[in-house]
C-alpha cells in the first residue's frame, strides 16, 4: 500500500490513473485547452467522475524541442490550478516539474506528488525538498542521448543511480515511484521494449508508472497523429495491466479505465 495525499493505493493489485492536465500553451497534445482556471476545473471534473485517481498537473511541455521556463512562470500557471483544485475537489494532486524551488511551492499549494522527469538528476536541490516534507515521487528514467549498451540493463542502472539519489536524501521506500520514461532519450525501438519489457523493472521493488498516452512511439507504429491515437494508448495501457505497473498517466480517462476494468477482470484482479 501507498499513501499519495489523504488516500491509500493498493499498487500490488491494481492499476491506477493519473490523470493529466496541461495548463500550457504548447503541449504535444492538448496545449492551451485548459489555461483558464474555469475550463481546467470543469476538465477535472469530468476526469474524476471518468476514473481518475490522481491529477497531474503540467505548466511546462516537455515535448521534444519544448522552451524553458523561468520558475516564475512556471509557478504563475500551475500554483493558481493546484490550488483549485484543492479547494474544490478531494483528490490528491501530482506536479509536473524537474525544478526544487516549483516543486516546492507547488507542495505549498497542496500538491501531494512530485513528478519528475529526470528522476532528481537535473536539480540537486529537488530530492532534499521530497524528502523535508514527506510527500510520493514519481521518479523518471531520462537521458540526454538515447546512447545504450544494452537497453534495459542500462535503463534500470540509471534508475538505481536515481535511487541512490533518493536514499541519500532521506527520501522514504514507501514514497517512489518509477517511471521507464517512454518517449525521454530513447528510439523508437527502445520505447517499445520498455512496454514489452516493463516487468523487469520489478527487479528494483518499487511501483510503477506507466506514461505513453498519445505518444509518437504510438504515431510512429500506427502512421497517425496525436489526436488519433487513443487506441494505440489503450494496447499499452493493457500490456501495463498484465505486467503490473500500479499507475498509468492518460489523457483519455474514461477509455482507459475501461480498458483497465476489462483487463483486470482477465487476470481476476478484484
Amino acid at each position: 500500500m501507498m499513501k499519495i495525499g489523504n488516500r491509500m493505493f493498493d499498487t500490488d493489485h491494481h492499476t491506477y490513473i493519473m490523470g493529466i492536465l496541461n495548463v500550457t500553451p504548447d503541449s504535444f497534445s492538448d496545449g492551451g485547452k485548459w489555461n483558464e482556471r474555469e475550463a481546467a476545473l470543469r476538465h477535472v471534473q469530468d476526469m474524476t467522475e471518468q476514473g481518475a485517481d490522481i491529477i497531474d498537473i503540467g505548466g511546462e511541455s516537455t515535448r521534444p524541442g519544448y522552451t524553458l521556463l523561468s520558475d516564475e512562470e512556471e509557478m504563475s500557471r500551475i500554483l493558481p490550478i493546484i490550488e483549485a483544485v484543492k479547494a474544490n475537489f478531494d483528490v490528491p494532486v501530482s506536479v509536473d516539474t524537474y525544478k526544487g524551488a516549483v516543486a516546492e511551492a507547488a507542495i505549498k499549494a497542496g500538491a501531494d506528488l512530485v513528478n519528475d522527469i529526470w528522476g532528481l538528476k537535473y536539480d540537486t536541490r529537488l530530492a532534499g525538498i521530497i524528502a523535508e516534507y514527506d510527500v510520493a515521487c514519481c521518479l523518471m528514467h531520462n537521458r540526454k542521448e538515447a546512447d545504450y549498451t544494452d537497453f534495459m540493463p542500462d535503463m534500470c542502472n540509471d534508475l538505481r543511480e536515481t535511487l541512490d539519489i533518493a536514499k541519500k536524501a532521506g527520501i522514504r521506500d514507501e514514497r517512489i515511484i518509477l517511471d521507464p520514461g517512454v518517449g525521454f532519450g530513447k528510439t523508437y525501438e527502445n520505447n517499445l521494449e520498455a512496454v514489452n519489457k516493463l516487468e523487469t523493472l520489478h527487479e528494483l521493488g518499487y511501483p510503477i508508472l506507466l506514461g505513453t498516452s498519445r505518444k509518437s512511439m504510438i504515431g510512429l507504429a500506427l502512421g497517425l497523429p496525436s489526436s488519433e491515437r487513443v487506441e494505440g494508448t489503450l494496447v499499452t495501457t493493457v500490456f501495463g495491466v498484465m505486467k503490473g505497473a500500479a499507475f498509468v498517466r492518460v489523457h483519455d480517462i474514461k477509455e482507459n479505465a475501461r480498458a483497465i476494468k476489462m483487463a483486470e477482470a482477465i487476470l481476476g484482479r478484484k
